[in-house]
């Protein structure tokens, strides 16, 4: 049974930092690719980083970009996603996902999806 369990969101003031995991089950992490989006209430899903299964290459949303890390952990079978400089525009609910073919930076590539996990950035 495939599984993927988000954890660490949370309420963070604004500059503050958080630390998104993506525990996954049911299936071999390396032959993954992994993708973390968000929805803010409102607003349609968003992609917001992608690593591939490949080669470890990661993509960023512009929004994000300098700001979040993904990093994978194939031992752990367990993916991050290092959030600092938070802005109260990143408060949405994060899910991540996994691919196991497709493009990797495009959301239709994606099969499963955790339940997600609320980031709040607000003081």
């Amino acid at each position: 049974q495939v599984q993927l369990v988000e954890s660490g969101g949370g309420l963070v003031q604004p500059g503050g930092s958080l630390r998104l995991s993506c525990a996954v089950s049911g299936f071999t992490l390396e032959y993954y690719a992994i993708g973390w989006f968000r929805q803010a209430p409102g607003k349609g899903r968003e992609g917001v980083s992608f690593i591939s299964s490949a080669d470890g290459s990661t993509q960023y949303a512009d929004s994000v970009k300098g700001r979040f890390t993904i990093s994978r952990d194939n031992a752990k079978n367990t993916v991050y996603l290092q959030m600092n400089s938070l802005k109260p525009e990143d408060t949405a609910v994060y899910f991540c996902a996994a691919a196991e073919g497709g493009s990797y930076d495009e959301e239709k590539s994606y099969d499963y999806w955790g339940q997600g996990t609320q980031v709040t950035v607000s003081s």
